[in-house]
């Protein structure tokens, strides 16, 4: 029989180093998703229809970036590190790219969105699969990877709130020296490399239970056949796509539907802010639920507060404001349990190939993230504009059009929602089994 795990804990100061570029990170990847489409239609006056179609080409060049970007993350073993190696790699590229997309020439047009989207997507995911999959391998223990997965979505959303405040707070129009946008594109291109090289510096990497290497077809094979990964990735994208729809529509909705447009960026920020709180929540009732059923209960609570949305009344600040607070107390539990759960089932592709592949598996992982936000940039923006929605700024949209924005923000979301949760309630790795899978993963 294996030895239990003998490895020390990680102290809280490397944790901590860890997660730090988690912040950057976050800040370099929500504006793609929730500024970007706005500043380039709203700002620069790009054909909302022509914006959707850009974006979804972008996500459509991250369907191949990802399996190619975490197969060599496995496959690749340079000294410093095969995670380290990879994640260094993305610190220029992402850097570049977020002052070229953020901060782009008043006459940019859907080409320019279309390359350095692009490029950013690549820096992004070069970034993101190894860092993830680092974290994956740093702690094996149920509990100890919600606990380094906490504190690594508490950084993230930091991020996200940097990301909301600076362009709120400096002004997000053209024809500035330096738009709102494009500070925060400064932003990242500091501190990512900072922080990274950091964490390249501290943070080990810890050794590899690789017994074999198998052929890419047989892996293939067994990551197809791993059903708790297929269960798990179905439902991580639904709840995705879910959340994707609101990042996309939030700005129009409180705009165009609430008539609030001078409280987006501070109910952003309120929304976010509450997800800070919800991260030691998640992990608490993760402690006594078990990961997958605390984030089942906390999907379904997101749906009961979502569902009040479209019937507000235009004004209605106070009774959204409350949504956003309750609604990012459940995104604390959206950040930190699907990730702890994803390094869980990693170990069962572990425990029967006798090879670790967490890159592979970070990279179908962040495919479906990016899948799910393509579905939502690039078929609601469609559907609205088949209503007749106008996104120009100043545009005053018909009753009929800002109805399918309500029902679109809110209500096509709680059903994705609701799937998820079928798929998660009975969900078969628990602390026990998790436990099991290590013993024998260390038998190999």
């Amino acid at each position: 029989m294996a030895e239990p795990d003998s490895r020390p804990p990680v102290p809280v100061a490397i944790r901590l180093v860890y997660s730090l570029p988690a912040a950057p990170l976050a800040a370099l990847g929500l504006p793609l998703y929730a500024f970007v489409p706005t500043y380039y239609t709203e700002t620069l006056g790009l054909p909302l229809a022509a914006v959707g179609f850009t974006l979804l080409i972008v996500r459509l060049f991250d369907a191949v970036c990802d399996p190619v970007v975490g197969v060599l993350a496995d496959r690749i073993r340079p000294r410093i590190g095969r995670r380290k190696f990879w994640f260094g790699l993305s610190l220029p590229v992402a850097a570049i790219a977020a002052i070229m997309l953020y901060a782009p020439p008043d006459d940019a047009t859907t080409l320019w969105l279309g390359l350095w989207g692009t490029v950013l997507s690549l820096g992004f995911t070069l970034a993101v699969v190894p860092y993830s999959a680092w974290g994956a391998e740093l702690i094996a223990d149920y509990r100890g990877r919600t606990s380094l997965a906490a504190l690594r979505e508490a950084l993230t959303l930091i991020g996200t709130l940097v990301a909301i405040v600076l362009p709120f707070a400096v002004g997000a129009r053209a024809g500035t020296s330096l738009p709102g946008l494009g500070f925060l594109g400064v932003f990242v291109a500091i501190a990512l490399p900072l922080t990274g090289l950091l964490a390249i510096w501290k943070v080990p990497e810890p050794k590899q239970h690789s017994a074999t290497q198998i052929a890419f077809g047989a892996g293939m094979r067994l990551l197809a056949g791993n059903r708790p990964f297929r269960r798990l990735l179905t439902a991580f994208f639904l709840n995705g796509f879910a959340n994707g729809i609101p990042a996309t529509l939030f700005l129009y909705f409180v705009s165009d539907r609430l008539g609030l447009p001078e409280t987006r960026g501070p109910l952003l920020f309120v929304y976010f802010l509450s997800g800070i709180a919800g991260i030691p929540l998640a992990t608490w009732v993760a402690g006594r639920l078990g990961k997958h059923r605390a984030w089942c209960w906390a999907m379904l609570a997101a749906c009961a507060a979502f569902a009040l949305a479209p019937l507000l009344a235009p004004g209605s600040l106070y009774a959204f404001g409350a949504i956003c607070v309750f609604t990012g107390l459940m995104l604390g539990f959206d950040l930190a349990l699907p990730p702890s759960i994803q390094a869980d089932v990693i170990d069962v592709d572990t425990a029967a190939s006798g090879e670790a592949r967490g890159g592979l598996y970070f990279a179908a992982w962040g495919l479906a993230t990016k899948a799910s936000l393509a579905a939502g940039v690039g078929l609601v923006f469609p559907i609205l504009a088949a209503f007749g929605f106008e996104a120009s700024e100043g545009t005053q949209n018909a009753p009929a059009a800002l109805t399918a924005l309500a029902v679109t923000y809110a209500w096509i979301p709680i059903a994705l929602k609701l799937c998820a949760v079928g798929l998660m309630w009975n969900f078969p790795l628990d602390e026990s089994a998790q436990k099991a899978l290590q013993m024998r993963i260390r038998a190999q």
